[in-house]
């Protein structure tokens, strides 16, 4: 997984009145938690654009005053009316030490369903994974080549080498739904057509 440095500074004073002068300086307060003592410093929102606007996940060189801790984003809480960033917290991590990320999916190939007029559904955009900090993928590859109409992948049908998938192994990732035109094209009568099918015989009885 690739790497990002993020730039911090040690927060002289804590509190409310402290994180609203912050983010005046357009500045987010921030934890970073997993050592000895949570540490408290605080992230100018350029340095968090690289983050939390991108699909991507990355693993961190948080630099907070000089010290470079490793460490990937836990959290992060907005303004719930502006695009204000209101609190970030940080995880420390270790090399020898399994992590928990949701990383993207990336579907590759041309399912074969879509020539038939099916059309792909992507269900899972994030899976759960976990791994230690170099073997985490920028992104779960699922091919999806031979995918026919009405097929599907499940997370327990992809295997990565040195990464466990924390979700449910039942969980269609991705698949090919039938579509109108596909039913037209292979004779299947459309759910319209099967509701309005041979009409009921009149009853006998007047």
């Amino acid at each position: 997984m690739k790497s990002v440095v993020v730039k911090g500074e040690l927060r002289s004073s804590l509190g409310k009145k402290d994180s609203k002068k912050l983010r005046q300086e357009e500045k987010a307060p921030a934890v970073l938690y997993g050592g000895e003592q949570p540490i408290h410093f605080a992230v100018p929102f350029s340095e968090l654009r690289q983050l939390v606007y991108t699909p991507n996940v990355y693993l961190i060189d948080l630099d907070i005053d000089g010290t470079v801790y490793k460490a990937i984003m836990q959290d992060i809480q907005w303004h719930p009316v502006d695009e204000l960033v209101l609190h970030v917290d940080f995880l420390a991590i270790s090399d020898d030490k399994a992590i928990k990320v949701d990383v993207p999916v990336k579907i590759e190939g041309y399912a074969k369903g879509l020539r038939k007029g099916g059309k792909l559904n992507t269900n899972l955009r994030r899976l759960r994974v976990k791994a230690l900090a170099s073997n985490l993928p920028d992104a779960i590859k699922v091919d999806v080549s031979n995918l026919d109409i009405a097929q599907g992948i499940k997370v327990g049908d992809l295997n990565i080498d040195g990464v466990e998938l924390l979700d449910a192994k039942s969980n269609v990732v991705v698949s090919v739904a039938i579509t109108r035109a596909a039913k037209s094209a292979a004779g299947v009568a459309t759910d319209e057509e099967d509701e309005g099918g041979e009409e009921a015989p009149e009853s006998a009885e007047e």
